[in-house]
């Protein structure tokens, strides 16, 4: 397995797990409609690797283009993480999130169906089990999203499902990942959302670089330690890693589809990352505590046994390597790739 597409490969995990691929000696191609990304993270991405990956900018929602991706490429396997993110944004259109979710993955599995690559790590989220019963949550715990964008990703689980039952030569992975936080340690690639950051460590360090005027922390009644949200949250680089884990355990997979979690399956809460980032950045970030979101859950943490078992893989950045990962690309680059 040698070569590989990468939906989303200009995005925020996608980069990353692309500069991973292309270190272990993977041929990577990348397609992205930039809608939350900038073509300008592939020179960075070369200057990492040695390697500029292969670039087609395409939406999933054109069957025709991908369909002529596959004509001129003979891809082993496709890592897919186009898709929206927002939880809030889904909660208030909710049908540009089942559009482009949804029916960009079900174009995405036809051509791939059609062009007999049946290969695939597709990049879930915790978000499908909603509000667990209990903590730490393992794979087989009941799956109920509560806001749209963790419906689409479930969607698309059973989409892939359906399609391992009725083809059992298909090899999927569903990688049910935490809060992805950090950066790759050079600073040179990470996290820049279009506008204001919906994810907690991209606001908290914009509000510390004095791009935002302060940190909105949504709720602190839950039924937590400090009565913050708590969430397992993951570094990137080992989020990437459990991409290229899956990917070379596909063959070897003895069921059509598979379940991960990925996560560090130690929960912080939002005061404890506020805390956490202030000491090791040596910066105060003003806070103000305001209504719960809609669609959000008091905890929510992860059982990685399974990936440790089966995939090899587990996280080995703390919390202390976040920070330091975050500030460090917020640092030396306070306008993102503009």
């Amino acid at each position: 397995m040698r070569k590989v597409l990468v939906t989303g490969g200009a995005g925020y995990i996608g980069s990353h797990t692309v500069v991973a691929l292309i270190e272990r000696g993977f041929e990577v191609v990348v397609v992205d409609n930039f809608c939350n990304s900038s073509p300008l993270v592939l020179p960075r991405m070369a200057e990492i690797t040695g390697v500029e990956p292969q670039v087609v900018e395409a939406d999933l929602l054109d069957r025709s283009a991908l369909d002529d991706l596959f004509s001129v490429h003979q891809f082993d396997a496709v890592v897919h993480f186009a898709g929206l993110k927002a939880v809030g944004e889904s909660v208030q259109n909710p049908l540009l999130y089942y559009k482009n979710n949804v029916a960009g993955s079900l174009n995405l599995f036809a051509a791939m169906q059609a062009h007999i690559c049946l290969n695939l790590v597709f990049s879930s989220s915790a978000t499908v089990y909603g509000d667990p019963d209990s903590v730490p949550i393992k794979e087989d715990f009941r799956l109920s999203p509560t806001n749209p964008y963790g419906r689409t990703k479930l969607m698309v689980e059973e989409i892939l499902a359906d399609l391992g039952n009725a083809n059992p030569q298909w090899r999927i992975a569903l990688l049910r990942y935490f809060n992805p936080v950090g950066a790759h340690p050079s600073g040179s690639i990470g996290e820049m959302p279009n506008g204001t950051p919906n994810n907690l460590m991209p606001y908290i360090t914009q509000v510390a670089a004095g791009t935002l005027q302060q940190l909105s922390v949504f709720g602190d009644d839950y039924p937590t330690k400090d009565g913050t949200g708590v969430r397992d949250y993951i570094h990137v680089m080992d989020l990437a890693a459990a991409h290229l884990a899956a990917l070379l355990k596909l063959p070897q997979q003895e069921t059509s589809v598979r379940a991960y979690n990925i996560g560090t399956g130690v929960g912080y809460s939002v005061l404890q990352m506020i805390d956490a980032f202030e000491t090791e950045s040596g910066v105060n970030i003003p806070y103000t505590i305001t209504n719960r979101r809609p669609g959000d859950i008091a905890e929510c943490y992860a059982d990685c046994e399974r990936s440790k078992r089966e995939l090899g893989w587990r996280a080995h950045r703390d919390l202390v390597e976040m920070m330091r990962d975050q500030w460090r690309w917020q640092s030396l680059n306070p306008q993102g790739y503009r």
